[in-house]
């Protein structure tokens, strides 16, 4: 039998996004945002409400990273979600991280968190607060690539968010093959 829980943000797994910007002076600042997913080939949705720093940094600067929160570093991801740049004007350095400026868009990138999508702002909806991305680039440090050079899930280790039960859980064991363990029931 099945226990109903009405109309919650249930889904799994949902994706621990670490939004980086820059103030209007430069300063780089970033949230964690949990409600948001790839919206096309190569485009980015995420919902962020009006108020926060970084949301209005983007519709400033048009321009943001979205890097995948890891799971060595919880501590800086979930400190970057419940701190806002509106309090703290430096909460980047205040968590320890350290950013390079983005050589595709007028962004940071996270050194300490291995991939990043690098994005220009398509719209932004503020009755919802529904943003939309251009993906520009994807950018992973070597540490995280396999033989083949492509980005190896078990050395990202990227986290994601269970927001039933407020907690983070780590991605990565593999299960199967995707486009051909189907082709088993042809």
């Amino acid at each position: 039998m099945r226990k109903s829980f009405g109309p919650k943000p249930l889904l799994y797994p949902m994706p621990v996004l670490i939004i980086a910007t820059y103030g209007e002076d430069g300063t780089p600042d970033a949230m964690n945002a949990a409600w948001g997913g790839i919206a096309d080939t190569t485009r980015i949705s995420i919902c962020l409400s009006a108020g926060h720093k970084t949301t209005k940094n983007i519709l400033k600067r048009k321009a943001f990273t979205v890097s995948m929160a890891d799971a060595a570093h919880v501590t800086e991801a979930d400190y970057l979600g419940i701190v806002s740049g509106n309090d703290v004007p430096d909460k980047l350095a205040h968590a320890g991280l350290h950013t390079t400026k983005s050589q595709v868009v007028d962004a940071p990138l996270i050194d300490e968190l291995p991939m990043a999508l690098e994005c220009e702002l398509i719209s932004y909806d503020e009755e919802n607060g529904l943003l939309l991305g251009e993906i520009r680039n994807v950018s992973a440090d070597e540490s995280i690539l396999n033989a083949e050079g492509k980005i190896d899930v078990m050395k990202l280790r990227p986290i994601t968010f269970d927001s039933s039960c407020n907690a983070y859980h780590v991605i990565g064991e593999k299960v199967g093959n995707a486009f051909s363990d189907g082709a088993k029931l042809k």
